[in-house]
């Protein structure tokens, strides 16, 4: 049988790529001819089209599209842009919406199902509300005033249940649905809300750094407070031309986290980098947070402010690339729990037992191939 060749517009291939977050080492390795069909010397066979579709994450028909579609995030953007790259949607981060929308439908059609009301806080605030008011608001309904954590991993742990226990969905995780090779990137986005006021969902990208997390997660639900959704890049330090939403809801995770009139009289006066981790320490925050809630009590001016965030910044990115490297994975139903939230987990699994949802979407929904991995989450969430 003769080999069939096809023709893939070069900009098609350049779409591709760039969508995957490829770098050319990547391609030279995972798409060795990619020059040839580039510059037509050579064209590719449909079975490595095929596989190319595969790697990339692209479905196989756009390839074949005589201009590189556009791809619309199905939520407003609220990220800042801080260099002049490009700046289409990841194929991780556009799979990952989806699924977690995807979910978000069905748990919705179950609550109403069972009777569920409307959450009252879920756009209980406009940005012309005082941060300082919904922070208070939402110390108060989480109770964190109650709690006593001893590091950042425990105090997200704890975070997490607080605000599933009001009713959001939470779910974290670092990488594409079950996917353990499609990490997703803190750099591109480091979580989103999808508000709704009988299923809101948060999710936070679980590749960052745990401080980082803790601030992301309270920064959706400030997001849930106004009732949009929305996609961010949550940063205590924000940058000059952030969209105000993501100001107002910065500095409500901000006064969430580590209030002014506590800090004011924690803090030593130092700006040093051993005081900054005692305070991030302190609060379970992490050190750009303490150093943007520095500058509002001390005496840093704007620029003197930013040499300092950018040097911090990119010393937590080296700390993160190097714990990322040297880690190990969570066990298993732990992690898994944590990537799809005890709350739609159990209304999966009770769904399903109770005969309103069949195995095979079960086993879709949660990510899992085997009955025995089902009855193990079952267990773990006590539906079984």
């Amino acid at each position: 049988m003769a080999t069939v060749r096809v023709d893939v517009a070069p900009d098609l291939l350049r779409w591709a790529v760039r969508r995957a977050r490829w770098d050319e080492e990547t391609v030279r390795r995972r798409a060795p001819k990619f020059d040839d069909w580039i510059d037509g010397t050579r064209r590719p066979t449909l079975k490595q089209v095929e596989k190319f579709a595969s790697d990339t994450h692209t479905p196989f028909g756009m390839l074949f599209l005589p201009t590189p579609p556009v791809e619309e995030i199905p939520i407003p953007d609220m990220r800042t842009i801080r260099d002049a790259g490009v700046r289409e949607p990841s194929a991780d981060l556009l799979e990952t919406i989806y699924l977690c929308q995807r979910r978000q439908d069905w748990y919705r059609d179950d609550a109403l199902e069972l009777g569920a009301s409307p959450l009252g806080f879920v756009g209980s605030a406009t940005l012309v509300t005082p941060a300082e008011d919904v922070a208070a608001r939402i110390r108060d309904v989480l109770r964190l005033d109650e709690r006593s954590v001893s590091n950042s991993a425990a105090a997200m742990t704890d975070l997490i249940k607080r605000v599933e226990t009001i009713g959001v969905l939470v779910m974290v995780s670092g990488i594409v649905g079950a996917n353990t090779h499609r990490v997703l990137d803190p750099e591109e986005f480091r979580g989103f809300t999808l508000a709704d006021d009988i299923a809101p969902l948060v999710f936070v990208n679980g590749a960052d750094t745990k401080a980082a997390q803790i601030f992301t997660l309270v920064h959706e639900l400030a997001h849930l407070w106004l009732g949009r959704s929305a996609l961010s890049d949550a940063a205590a330090g924000a940058v000059k031309g952030t969209k105000e939403e993501e100001r107002w809801c910065n500095q409500v995770a901000a006064e969430v986290l580590l209030p002014l009139d506590s800090l004011r009289e924690e803090w030593a006066g130092s700006y040093g980098e051993d005081e900054l981790e005692r305070l991030a320490a302190h609060y379970k925050v992490s050190t750009l947070v303490v150093l943007a809630r520095l500058r509002e009590v001390g005496r840093l001016t704007w620029d003197e402010f930013m040499s300092r965030y950018d040097a911090e910044r990119r010393r937590v990115m080296e700390l993160m690339q190097s714990s990322h490297s040297s880690g190990a994975g969570g066990e298993y139903y732990n992690t898994q729990l944590r990537r799809l939230g005890r709350p739609f987990t159990r209304a999966v699994v009770s769904s399903t037992l109770e005969g309103r949802t069949t195995y095979r979407d079960a086993y879709r929904m949660l990510g899992t191939a085997t009955h025995s991995t089902f009855e193990g989450l079952a267990e773990r969430v006590g539906a079984a």
